[in-house]
């Protein structure tokens, strides 16, 4: 589905005027967004330096007060903190007086949907859980890369609808989770998103080490075409020496990080089985070979089995030498 476009703002006049408790690098970006659609953001909140400094970046002119004078000015709220500080935020607000009957109170947590709202929904509040599925920069990047984001949206079946225009007013395309779906959903999230950037830096520090000049100029092209053949046809994208049992290509992968970077074998081998259980259900991996691999695998130390000190004669040709083979 294509995205669709935000509306001008000189197409309409502005219809909800915006708060923002918590100007990380999240909540700055989406009332940027919804300015541009129309509306207008009154008040944020801000701690610490760098969320003062987005703030005056991305919502100039907005004047930074206390959250509960963000909720006395804005008739759309954004809970842009931190997870883990979500639940006390709400019910401090709601129990101080500060949340007011008829107000959208948004939060863009990915971890829970509107339950969290609880405290707030009672005292009158309209609650909406609008997760952007993106990593965000604290930039003015983060307002252009909106366009085209899915976002898992939760909502009340009365609120369907003014969640969906919020996201495609932010130039998003919503995605409905289910409430008691939301960990999972967030937990898929973060094994693509966070474990991946994990990976590639650990890429790029091993190929420094092994006299590689711009690493990120050699991965760039790999990775990328990695990311989209994954996106377009899933284990079935699957190459390198895991994919093809290649034991002893694998064992001497083992044999290098434990000589050079030990804090990542744990990571590598885990890794590996997760690859080899998946290339075999999906019938990449041939079972003759996996015994010998699912064995270096459990045992490293050990080293590739008899008859498995090279790469097997008859694996096909997936991918470059050095890169994802």
């Amino acid at each position: 589905m294509n995205a669709i476009p935000p509306i001008e703002a000189q197409d309409r006049p502005a219809r909800l005027t915006v708060g923002v408790v918590g100007a990380g690098r999240v909540g700055p970006a989406l009332a940027a967004s919804l300015q541009l659609a129309g509306h207008r953001p009154v008040a944020v909140s801000g701690v610490s330096d760098a969320s003062v400094r987005r703030a005056a970046e991305l919502l100039p002119d907005v004047p930074l007060v206390p959250p509960a004078e963000v909720l006395a000015r804005a008739e759309l709220v954004l809970l842009t903190v931190p997870d883990d500080a979500l639940a006390d935020l709400v019910s401090g607000l709601a129990e101080t007086g500060a949340v007011r009957p008829g107000q959208l109170l948004v939060h863009t947590s990915g971890r829970y949907g509107t339950a969290v709202l609880d405290p707030a929904t009672r005292a009158g509040a309209l609650p909406l859980a609008l997760h952007p599925a993106m990593t965000f920069t604290g930039t003015s990047v983060d307002v252009q890369r909106l366009a085209g984001c899915s976002f898992g949206v939760t909502a009340p079946e009365e609120l369907r609808m003014a969640a969906e225009a919020l996201v495609i007013e932010m130039g998003g395309e919503p995605e409905w989770i289910a409430e008691s779906a939301r960990p999972l959903y967030h937990a898929a999230l973060a094994i693509g998103a966070n474990h991946l950037v994990t990976l590639v830096a650990q890429s790029m520090e091993l190929l420094r080490d092994a006299g590689v000049q711009a690493p990120d100029r050699m991965l760039g092209p790999l990775l990328g075409a990695a990311l989209d053949n994954a996106l377009r046809s899933g284990d079935a994208a699957l190459t390198g020496p895991v994919a093809r049992g290649d034991a002893g290509t694998v064992a001497a992968h083992v044999t290098e990080l434990r000589r050079h970077a030990p804090q990542s074998v744990a990571g590598y081998l885990a890794m590996a089985r997760m690859t080899a259980d998946r290339a075999l259900a999906h019938g990449l991996l041939k079972p003759e070979l996996a015994e010998d691999l699912l064995g270096v695998l459990a045992d490293p130390d050990e080293g590739p089995a008899p008859g498995t000190s090279g790469p097997a004669t008859d694996a096909p040709d997936d991918g470059p030498e050095g890169g994802d083979r």
